[in-house]
């Protein structure tokens, strides 16, 4: 059995196609502009197995087969349900769904048999040195950095994005960086997109509701054609190295 938050059925932006949603349940880390506080907590949400999700999941085949979409595990973490997201991965490759992983790189393990049942990891770079990782997350980079390698060893395709914040991350020599990481850390052929998500505010009415303090209150959204810019600058960046193109 597993514990999930909910689904989205007709999910547009979460992979390529239409694509069922699945937000699992659990997350360690505690980034500073999260939206989805209420899925932080491990022992909250909805107990399901991996059949009942898979039925759940199959209902929309007709719309996501006809689109190139299929399932994608959000979260939370899906990583911090390690055994369950193996036996549900294992039952959509068996039913020839394909799957998303979409995660920060932080779970319980087990990565190399995820990675065996996943088409593509979509992976969050929430900065870009361990200061200011630990600062927006408090968690360690160096685990962004394990996953990684994971993901270099096995046969899924990757999509690194990141959440930029104005005052944080939106500015050149932070995109620079990025680029170095790319550069350095990912295997070439693997890289298929790189997306920045412009920081917006619309979860924080929830932290209201759960009680817990918003740290970035008072930040104004990102503006979404500056996004684009920096995006389109580390994409130009990134196809000038011969060996990753995007």
């Amino acid at each position: 059995m597993g514990r999930i938050h909910s689904i989205e059925t007709m999910g547009l932006v979460d992979g390529p196609g239409i694509r069922v949603v699945v937000f699992f349940q659990g997350c360690r880390l505690r980034c500073a502009f999260c939206h989805n506080p209420d899925t932080w907590k491990l022992d909250a949400g909805e107990d399901i197995s991996a059949e009942q999700l898979l039925e759940k999941v199959e209902r929309y085949r007709v719309y996501f087969e006809k689109s190139g979409g299929g399932v994608t595990c959000s979260g939370g973490d899906p990583l911090m349900q390690p055994e369950f997201l193996i036996e549900f991965l294992k039952l959509c490759r068996e039913n020839g769904i394909n799957t998303i992983v979409d995660t920060s790189g932080f779970g319980k393990g087990n990565y190399k048999e995820i990675l065996k049942y996943t088409d593509l990891v979509m992976l969050d770079i929430k900065h870009i040195d361990d200061a200011g990782y630990k600062e927006l997350t408090g968690g360690n980079i160096q685990e962004f950095y394990d996953f990684l390698k994971e993901v270099n060893n096995s046969n899924a395709k990757l999509w690194i994005r990141h959440v930029m914040v104005p005052g944080v991350t939106d500015n050149y020599e932070c995109m620079d960086k990025i680029v170095h990481i790319i550069e350095n850390s990912v295997k070439s052929n693997k890289l298929e997109k790189f997306e920045i998500l412009p920081y917006h505010t619309m979860g924080v009415n929830k932290y209201e509701k759960l009680g817990v303090e918003y740290r970035f209150k008072g930040v104004k959204p990102m503006d979404k054609k500056r996004a684009l810019e920096f995006q389109k600058y580390v994409v130009e960046k990134i196809n000038k190295n011969k060996s990753i193109t995007i």
